[in-house]
């Protein structure tokens, strides 16, 4: 099958992580023998060359400029890949690229699939103080009419199919497909010399819990840090870990200091194929969200990552998350950290629930949440597409 895949960001760019999920996706299809050509638009201030093969993909920029004429000159080279594939996947509803690609399909009567993993316009509204009401409208006709002009739809969670469906979409049409691991990357088995390798490089002596995830608007790594506070009067011997970059670092730094939180660790940015031994570093490792409808919308990577690795996991209950633990970790009430810091403090001090959790997370992860299976999902729905024409 050739199939051409369409994201809105810079694959290239680690200030744009999120492009994990096509990449994936890409990786797994050329395992498979499938043909596959990666669309994707670089941050403006990328200035390398950009149009880079990777693993058997061919890559292909695209100007995220804005302008009329930037927006028709992307038309006509969509258009000209469309003409060769099988099936158009385009992920987020971001015009610049959303667009294109619908105008294209439909030039050329290809099939077209529609990969919904975010709400964008709740994150929109959410990470903004003063939401721009041209954009919020201008992302909610997006959001609410691509679902109606594809032939095909994924959704990351159980919240947005049953956002499809209230739109009106024929459940037919809508697959779920949730974020995976890396089964290889991350595992059970990473080198103790690696572990060492990092313990050494943070000074890290006790038990470690992690946080793993980008800091910036709607993400809530400060429940994590006040559950931190509370577990380290009780024993200082425990040093928290955050692993990540984003707009809110140097506030969560301060944040910490203001606590008097001692042993915590701030990485800052770690590449994403560096992760692996930072996890296995872990004794616990913490998903901490609030309760709204853009955490509700997510299928979280890190849960995936973790449960891959093999870890005990302590997250907030609050949509796909408990679906995606199951019975390999502990859900607690969202955005609160007492719970949060109760149920780490009683994991630490019980080895056995420990490894008996780390046991079925692992195998969670390749029964379920592993890019090999939700690539066979994409697969499925690509074909029932190409049926649809």
């Amino acid at each position: 099958m050739n199939i051409l895949l369409i994201h809105p960001h810079d694959i290239h760019s680690p200030l744009e992580p999120w492009t994990v999920r096509i990449v994936s996706f890409a990786r797994e299809f050329v395992k498979k023998g499938h043909n596959v050509k990666l669309a994707h638009f670089p941050r403006l201030d990328n200035k390398r060359k950009v149009s880079l093969a990777t693993d058997g993909i061919e890559v292909i920029a695209f100007n995220r400029k804005t302008g009329p004429y930037v927006f028709l000159a992307n038309i006509i080279k969509m258009w000209r890949l469309v003409r060769g594939a099988d099936i158009v996947h385009f992920q987020k509803c971001f015009h610049w690229a959303s667009l294109p690609a619908l105008v294209a399909g439909y030039l050329a009567k290809k099939p077209l699939h529609y990969d919904w993993d975010d709400w964008e316009e709740k994150i929109y509204c959410l990470s903004h103080k003063k939401p721009q009401g041209l954009i919020v409208l201008f992302l909610r006709i997006l959001e609410r009419w691509i679902p109606k002009l594809v032939d095909t739809i994924s959704v990351s969670s159980e919240y947005l199919k049953n956002l499809c469906l209230g739109l009106g979409i024929d459940k037919e049409k809508i697959s779920k497909v949730p974020v995976g691991a890396d089964l290889e990357k991350f595992n059970p088995h990473i080198s103790q010399e690696a572990i060492e390798a990092i313990r050494k490089r943070y000074g890290l002596n006790g038990p470690v819990v992690i946080y793993l995830g980008q800091l910036h608007s709607a993400q809530y790594a400060r429940i994590f840090l006040e559950a931190a506070d509370t577990i380290s009067k009780q024993d200082g011997k425990v040093s928290f870990m955050i692993i990540g970059d984003g707009s809110l670092l140097l506030d969560l730094e301060r944040f910490s200091k203001n606590l008097r939180l001692k042993n915590i660790i701030f990485t800052g940015y770690v590449p994403h194929q560096e992760i692996p031994p930072y996890i296995a570093t872990a004794d616990i490792c913490v998903a901490s969200f609030e309760d709204n409808v853009v955490t509700r919308c997510k299928s979280p990577l890190k849960i995936a990552e973790y449960l891959a690795a093999g870890k005990p996991i302590v997250a907030s209950n609050v949509g796909e998350v408990k679906y995606m633990l199951g019975d390999a970790g502990i859900l607690v009430e969202p955005g609160q950290p007492q719970p949060l810091a109760r149920q780490i403090t009683h994991l630490l001090s019980d080895k056995a629930l420990r490894d008996e959790l780390g046991t079925k997370a692992r195998q969670r992860a390749k029964d379920i949440y592993n890019w090999e299976a939700s690539s066979e999902t994409l697969l499925k729905a690509y074909k029932l597409a190409i049926e649809r024409q």
